[in-house]
């Protein structure tokens, strides 16, 4: 169903960035992250055993993604999308596409002011009308806790959302010592040729996330890290589990029916 959802600017209407929005930016993260979870807190299970799945109890059934394309001769003309998968079939059940108009700028480390608004109207239509596919985890593309000051968009929408959410970024942050070449080395190192998941390790000392090559074809590692309510062990099965290709499907799927729906809408 077609939606115009109108994004109120975070600066002028100039969309200039201005000096105290900035600071409201940093506070809002501050407050939300005073609320997250990086720890398993759940209440279903992955259903990775026969044992566990004949014992009952609630399964990871529903897997949400999410993302957004922009028209590339209009770059406030968007499209906002959210679909959920079946985890076992990885069949996508629900899809549902937002067009809208995008007013608050970008700024580095601060994706979730400008996106998290859209993803949380579509999560709001299904749980208003009590939809029996709910997800109960999401997934986001762009960073958990991998990210400069320790809350990606990830972090935020899982918090707002109240939803076990895990971050897929195809970039790498620098961050606390983690940069390209850094990172690189440790993906092709002897002793990781066989390793699924690399755990990326700050000059702190605290695991940021994991690299992991989700596909035999893929070259390229993506960049997995917990967002809200999930541990970074939980994270990196769940994405294995869920992976065709490179990118996880349910984001995977939640970008090809954005641009489509995109072209056939706007």
């Amino acid at each position: 169903m077609e939606g115009r959802y109108e994004v109120d600017s975070a600066s002028s209407s100039s969309s200039r960035f201005h000096f105290s929005e900035h600071n409201k930016w940093l506070e809002a993260q501050d407050s939300l992250k005073k609320n997250l979870v990086t720890e398993d807190n759940y209440t279903w299970k992955l259903g990775e055993t026969e044992e566990e799945e004949s014992n009952g109890g609630e399964l990871l059934k529903y897997i949400g993604g999410v993302d957004i394309s922009f028209l590339k001769d209009d770059p406030s003309a968007a499209c906002g999308t959210l679909v959920v998968l079946d985890f076992a079939t990885l069949d996508v059940v629900y899809e549902d596409s937002l067009i809208v108009s995008i007013d608050v700028p970008y700024v580095p480390g601060f994706l979730a002011f400008r996106e998290a608004p859209i993803f949380l109207e579509l999560l709001k239509k299904m749980q208003d009308c009590c939809h029996p596919f709910y997800p109960q985890l999401l997934m986001i593309d762009g960073n958990g806790i991998l990210h400069p000051r320790g809350f990606g968009s990830a972090c935020h929408l899982g918090v707002l959302a109240n939803l076990p959410t895990i971050g897929i970024g195809k970039n790498l942050h620098h961050v606390d010592g983690l940069t390209n070449s850094r990172v690189k080395e440790l993906v092709e190192a002897e002793e990781n040729f066989n390793v699924d998941a690399i755990p990326l390790i700050g000059d702190s000392g605290n695991t940021l996330g994991a690299a992991i090559h989700s596909s035999k074809g893929s070259f390229k590692p993506i960049f997995v890290s917990v967002g809200h309510r999930v541990s970074l062990a939980s994270a990196v099965e769940i994405v294995k589990r869920t992976c065709k290709y490179r990118v996880p499907e349910p984001i995977r799927q939640a970008d090809i029916r954005s641009r489509d729906y995109l072209r056939r809408h706007h």
